[in-house]
């Protein structure tokens, strides 16, 4: 059967059934399970509705599978921009400028008080590394943090797929087998309310979450601490909200030991949160932000390395002298160079201010948190949490234990949600004995109705379960 996407390609379906099975390494998939099975081809989309090969359509509740398409499917006016750069000027290495990238930095400076440069690369991955490597050139070019080389990490927190990020993540299933990892990370315990890390009970536990951060730069030497790596929220490790005093002390702490903090805002920035920045929620201000997904809405591949004028003026250096010649930051980005990327990542900022999608992201998050804590009363639902619309659901096999569900029941649980035509996520080959937390993060053009189709959704699987 022959049949055509909206480009007017023509495809045969058992055609790309085989190819799939035959040519493709998918990502984070144990492909054995599927040698026989077919898997799911995504072939067109719209809105927060995608169709697959064989015509089935979902309501996707995970923006792109990874929280990226926060706009959407099916925005001309980015397609548009992209094709209307591609024909001006697709690309030129980001040693030289050009104008959209010009124009996008001086529109994210603009969101961000305080910081000064705009770095560009390709995935959030490599944003984080860029940061990485501005802190590890600084121990060895700054007097004043001569040897403070070391970067602090969070348990559950993930920072992204290369082994220098891997280095920086705190979820053990992601980093298994794939050692031996870099010298000079640090981890300290998460910031889940729901598992203390240390058997207490907020608010009568002294924030100790955050104040452990001290205990760990002590132990590693101050002298050598020269950064701290936190998602806002974590994400792939559970959906975590830190309590409200949580980021005060560790930017308090921070301080006094001159250890930058870096804001990982892959995930959370753009509003999925309800703010534009995750960190916005809190009272303070980071040295470094990372981001990449929301950039240009995953409809191009586009990261940022947003650093203080502080940090960026340590880089400034006279390359007539000699002993400074080296002291710039000598790093690139291949695609961090391309100009329709930025256009996209323009248009894309356009959409989320215009159509007020951070004010949506608020109200119709508290509308799905509402409703998603309507299923707190089910026997294997322990724990209910989010920030705008990004929310967990954490599934037990005792309320009074909190003894997580097996995994093989997980998956029966994601099976009976996509069977009622919607899509979320889950915590996958991240935390030992405990990926079991359902997670939803529906574009942010998201409507009540489409809220009430994915709550309906997932208590019907729950009570199939």
């Amino acid at each position: 059967m022959m049949t055509a996407n909206n480009e007017g390609l023509q495809y045969d379906i058992e055609e790309m059934v085989k190819g799939d099975r035959e040519f493709l390494w998918h990502h984070i998939k144990p492909h054995s399970v599927f040698k026989k099975g077919e898997q799911m081809i995504v072939a067109q989309a719209d809105g927060l509705i995608i169709k697959d090969i064989r015509g089935r359509e979902y309501l996707d509740a995970t923006s792109g599978g990874v929280w990226g398409v926060i706009v959407g499917f099916g925005r001309e006016s980015i397609a548009r921009a992209v094709y209307d750069q591609l024909n001006i000027l697709p690309y030129y290495a980001g040693t030289v400028g050009t104008i959209p990238a010009i124009k996008y930095a001086k529109k994210l400076i603009g969101l961000l008080p305080g910081f000064g440069k705009i770095f560009f690369s390709n995935s959030g991955s490599e944003a984080n590394e860029k940061a990485f490597k501005m802190i590890r050139q600084l121990s060895n070019i700054d007097l004043t943090r001569k040897g403070k080389f070391k970067i602090l990490y969070r348990d559950r927190d993930y920072h992204g797929t290369t082994i220098g990020a891997l280095s920086a993540t705190g979820q053990d299933e992601r980093k298994q087998d794939f050692g031996p990892f870099l010298e000079g990370f640090a981890g300290f315990p998460h910031a889940l309310c729901y598992r203390c890390a240390f058997g207490k009970s907020y608010p009568d536990c002294n924030i100790e979450c955050a104040r452990c951060v001290e205990d760990t730069i002590l132990k590693e030497g101050p002298d050598t601490v020269g950064a701290c790596i936190v998602e806002p929220i974590t994400a792939g490790g559970g959906i975590i909200v830190p309590v409200p005093e949580y980021y005060p002390i560790l930017r308090q702490i921070c301080d006094k030991y001159g250890v930058y903090l870096i804001m990982d805002e892959v995930v959370c920035g753009f509003g999925r949160t309800g703010t534009f920045w995750g960190f916005q929620h809190y009272d303070m201000r980071p040295d470094m932000v990372t981001m990449a997904k929301g950039v240009a809405a995953s409809y191009m591949p586009l990261s940022v390395t947003a650093v203080t004028n502080e940090i960026y003026d340590k880089f400034l250096s006279d390359p007539s002298v000699e002993k400074e010649r080296m002291n710039y930051f000598r790093d690139i980005s291949t695609y961090g160079g391309c100009a329709a990327a930025m256009s996209a990542a323009l248009e894309t900022l356009r959409i989320v201010e215009e159509e007020k999608l951070l004010r949506n992201s608020r109200v119709m998050g508290a509308y799905l948190l509402e409703g998603l804590q309507t299923l707190s009363d089910m026997p294997i639902v322990g724990n209910v949490r989010g920030r705008g619309l990004f929310c967990g659901l954490e599934f037990v096999k005792d309320k009074t234990t909190k003894q997580p569900i097996s995994e093989a029941d997980m998956a029966r649980i994601m099976s009976n949600v996509a069977a009622e035509g919607v899509l979320v996520g889950r915590t996958n080959t991240s935390l030992p004995g405990n990926n079991t937390i359902m997670n939803f993060a529906p574009a942010l053009i998201a409507t009540k109705d489409e809220i009430d189709r994915i709550l309906a959704a997932v208590k019907a699987g729950l009570e199939k379960f």
